[in-house]
């Protein structure tokens, strides 16, 4: 199954580390988040991926051009420049990097896709988020369902931790819990080609546009993960992060090298 990153957006929030580069090239742990959500994919057994490219798409590119080339020990013949990669790239993925607009909505770079992904379903995923999601049981759920699109519905992490409290008396404090508030989208959708027929434009909306609409028809199924989701929306979500990958042990990390 193919699998779609939306990378083209201006990440507005992060500007700290936006302006210089875009939000899926930001790093965690020395690797763009990008990568790490390659990972999780391929670690899976999915391994054709299609990069949605918007705001500073080269520098995307260049990363990929390069990956192969400078992954382990490397030769350099000075004389003629070439330079031979001595260790081969463990993952073995095929990325297609492909420019979708600058100003293109999150619908309208899947729209843009639609030529390369009309032979059967197909996933797609944000840019800046991970999580210890199981694709095959996200798939599983969908294929029994028959809808035209399944979303991965999560429950974010509270940014504080809580008090409990016994009157005016504090009687313990808590850890940060997932948020009460309920579940929201948390990317690693599953879409059948026929949700190109919802999607119109470049100025189409990948959540209101399409999934809004598929799910007042009811064509919007949703898996639910209780495990280990963040996006990396602000520089505070980078460090949270940052520090979870510091520990050796970040939940998202399904890898073993």
């Amino acid at each position: 199954m193919k699998v779609v990153i939306l990378a083209g957006g201006l990440g507005t929030r992060l500007s700290e580390e936006t302006e210089v580069r875009p939000k899926p090239m930001v790093e965690i742990g020395g690797w763009p988040i990008l990568w790490h959500i390659l990972k999780i994919f391929g670690t899976q057994g999915f391994d054709e991926f299609y990069i949605a490219l918007g705001y500073k798409g080269q520098e995307i590119k260049k990363y990929f051009v390069e990956l192969p080339q400078l992954s382990g020990s490397v030769s350099v013949d000075l004389r003629t420049g070439r330079v031979v990669s001595e260790s081969q790239n463990q993952d073995a993925w095929r990325v297609h990097l492909v420019e979708t607009g600058a100003d293109t909505m999150t619908g309208g770079r899947v729209r843009r896709l639609a030529p390369m992904l009309s032979d059967g379903a197909f996933m797609v995923t944000y840019g800046d988020g991970v999580a210890n999601i199981d694709l095959h049981a996200l798939i599983e759920t969908h294929r029994r369902n028959g809808r035209l699109a399944t979303v991965t519905a999560v429950r974010p992490p509270a940014r504080f931790g809580g008090l409990v409290l016994d009157e005016e008396r504090v009687d313990h404090f808590t850890e940060k819990p997932q948020a009460g508030e309920g579940w929201i989208n948390g990317g690693f959708l599953v879409l059948e080609p026929g949700v190109f027929d919802y999607l119109q434009g470049d100025g189409d909306s990948l959540e209101v546009t399409l999934l809004e609409r598929l799910a007042a028809d009811g064509q919007l199924s949703a898996y639910r993960h209780d495990g280990f989701w963040q996006c990396m929306d602000t520089l505070r979500d980078k460090r949270h992060l940052e520090a979870e990958w510091a520990t050796g042990k970040a939940p998202w990390k399904i890898w073993k090298s």
